[in-house]
């Protein structure tokens, strides 16, 4: 059997929001597998779904950049809010962006491109606004959406000058329709996006394992209940459709109207675009999300200054 150290109890911990004894027991209930263990904490009702709150990750911006029916995005970090309003790191952002785009959003034809302006590649002029700025930086990712009929839109919330902010959004939208309508209901299908953090655009290209991963945990969350194996299996059937609901684009309550689903909100706009409406793809950067920051002691760090 796997060791069940403090550290992993700690983690654990941190990642449900379950108290110590109740993680103790689920590392060793699940041999030390973390993953196990939050779903194990989960049926038993004593955790949250796995998302580390509060642990946050690295500051920096989200750059936007579209040019007809193609856009890209970035994410450039930094280590403090500071350096986000920093003019020159903001232009930096902006013009990665347009080089995304040129470079069909692939990271290494990115940071070997030539910077606008500059003897140098993107790479390196990273490393001189590294040196001059004083913080450490790094280009995170990049992707590129585009799409042959159709528009491209975008939304970036928390916009701190147009084209970069702290949560980016891009949606393109495949349709023969009028632009006009199809242009609006972009940008609001964007603003639904990152306020409701779809994982999918359908249930049919939602992956599989996260699907299942969630019956097996509500599954053993009914059993625990002491139902039948029919009822069992209603209750989890209507409870997958209620998870479909919160993660599926198409299946989500839009957040413009707060009533309508998405899907008839696209049949809808079909009508007054004069062609059916497709959400072809999306993408959305939240800034710094799975990163997490060096935790420090902070009271250990006074005391070893104070002694030294």
């Amino acid at each position: 059997m796997a060791a069940i150290t403090a550290a992993l109890v700690k983690e654990l911990r941190e990642t449900s929001g379950a108290g110590m004894m109740d993680c103790k027991k689920a590392l060793s209930e699940t041999d030390g597998d973390l993953e196990q263990a939050v779903d194990w904490l989960r049926t038993k009702g004593l955790g949250a779904a796995a998302k580390k709150a509060g642990r946050t990750a690295s500051e920096g911006l989200i750059g936007v950049h579209v040019d007809g029916n193609a856009g890209a995005m970035v994410e450039i970090n930094a280590e403090t809010d500071f350096v986000g309003r920093n003019e020159t790191f903001q232009q930096f952002v902006l013009t990665v962006a347009k080089v995304a785009l040129e470079q069909g959003g692939d990271m290494d034809k990115i940071k070997a491109a030539s910077y606008p302006g500059e003897e140098r590649n993107v790479e390196e002029q990273l490393t001189h606004l590294i040196a001059t700025i004083g913080e450490n930086m790094s280009l995170r990712r990049a992707e590129v959406v585009s799409v042959d009929e159709g528009t491209m839109s975008a939304y970036l919330h928390n916009q701190l000058v147009p084209g970069i902010g702290k949560i980016g959004v891009l949606v393109a939208l495949k349709s023969s329709g009028d632009a006009d309508v199809l242009s609006g209901l972009g940008k609001q299908i964007a603003m639904h996006i990152a306020a409701s953090n779809p994982a999918s655009i359908s249930r049919d290209d939602l992956d599989p394992a996260l699907v299942e991963r969630e019956r097996t945990v509500l599954s053993d969350q009914a059993r625990e209940s002491g139902k039948p194996e029919e009822i069992i299996e209603k209750m989890v059937e209507g409870r997958i459709r209620k998870y479909y609901e919160e993660i599926c684009l198409l299946d989500q309550v839009f957040a413009i109207d707060g009533e309508t689903r998405v899907e008839k909100v696209l049949e809808g706009a079909a009508k007054d675009a004069g062609a059916p409406v497709v959400v072809d793809r999306f993408v959305a950067y939240k800034l710094g999300e799975g990163i997490e920051k060096d935790e420090s002691d902070f009271a250990a760090e006074v005391a070893a200054a104070a002694g030294g």
